[in-house]
């Protein structure tokens, strides 16, 4: 997914603390570090498992993103309702690039 959506154009920066850089790009231990660096994100795309995405969702109200997608498999109802009471959009259980190719297609 990460490789589709830099390569569709899209600004990515990974957050990952043990990565120094993902394809080329930078990473960032966490979301603070990069937002700090890089300014504000539009999206937090979350690739962890269910249970360990809550705190995810706290770090993307913290930081002023504009939402936060879970992806494909990834569920929780708990860091949506964080995200969504922050105002923050929500999308759970979706591809992102698979989406983007279905809303190209039309």
């Amino acid at each position: 997914m990460f490789r589709y959506l830099v390569h569709q154009g899209y600004e990515c920066v990974p957050i990952n603390p043990v990565e120094r850089d993902v394809l080329g790009i930078p990473a960032f231990r966490n979301l603070r570090e990069a937002t700090d660096a890089t300014g504000p994100f539009d999206m937090v795309d979350v690739f962890r498992r269910s249970e360990l995405v809550v705190p995810h969702a706290r770090e993307a109200v913290e930081v002023g993103a504009g939402s936060l997608w879970l992806q494909l498999g990834v569920v929780s109802w708990e860091a949506a309702r964080i995200a969504h009471e922050a105002g923050l959009q929500v999308v759970m259980d979706r591809c992102t690039a698979i989406e983007h190719r279905r809303f190209r297609g039309r």
